[in-house]
């Protein structure tokens, strides 16, 4: 069985300066479109026999910079729905519950369309996910790739390792960089994990 990719999108000012981008559709920075570029090589080395990525046109375009063809829009990928924090920077937050924690805690309810969602919600996303993947996985030789979001692919790794969505927490991941999920005496393992080129400037 190949591997699951996972490349979370480029740089925006949003991500750069901490504020939570839930539905939001911010576009990358020139940074951002750079570390997308860089990614390309890393993508390269691998046969891709299917690719889906977040509606978001941060992902979208990571999709493209970094060479990922035929890449199949799902919704399922979005970022977490940050509810009333969209836009908000987690330091704002604790100005008035210090103890908050994203993974622990889940969201302030949003307006109707965007109420917000639990981790466990998040996790029954990547749930869906993750039977498309195995359904490509199964259909064709190679890895699939999924390009999406920070938050949610942390919470889709922990999911495909066996553990609660909100063991998330547990995997910080940067923008601009790809990591591997593979497998191990027939478990699904971490081979590679928030790689990108040295010469790829950081991101937040």
């Amino acid at each position: 069985m190949g591997d699951l990719l996972l490349v979370r999108h480029g740089e925006t000012e949003w991500s750069l300066s901490g504020r939570h981008t839930g539905w939001t559709d911010i576009a990358l920075t020139d940074n951002g479109r750079e570390q997308a570029r860089r990614l390309a090589p890393l993508i390269a080395r691998h046969h891709i026999a299917a690719a889906f990525v977040s509606p978001a046109q941060r992902a979208v375009e990571t999709a493209r910079l970094a060479g990922i063809g035929g890449a199949r829009i799902d919704a399922d990928l979005a970022e977490w729905d940050y509810g009333g924090y969209e836009g908000i920077t987690t330091v704002e937050i604790h100005r008035t519950q210090p103890d908050w924690f994203l993974f622990r805690d889940g969201v302030a309810p949003g307006p109707p369309e965007h109420p917000g969602e639990s981790a466990e919600e998040v996790g029954e996303r990547a749930e869906r996910v993750l039977a498309k993947v195995d359904a490509a996985l199964g259909d064709a030789e190679g890895s699939v790739v999924v390009v999406s979001h920070g938050h949610f692919l942390r919470v889709l790794t922990a999911r495909r390792l066996g553990l609660p969505a909100s063991a998330g927490a547990l995997f910080q991941l940067s923008t601009g960089t790809i990591s591997r999920l593979g497998t191990e005496h027939r478990r699904h393992v971490v081979s590679g994990w928030n790689v990108r080129p040295e010469a790829c400037s950081d991101g937040h």
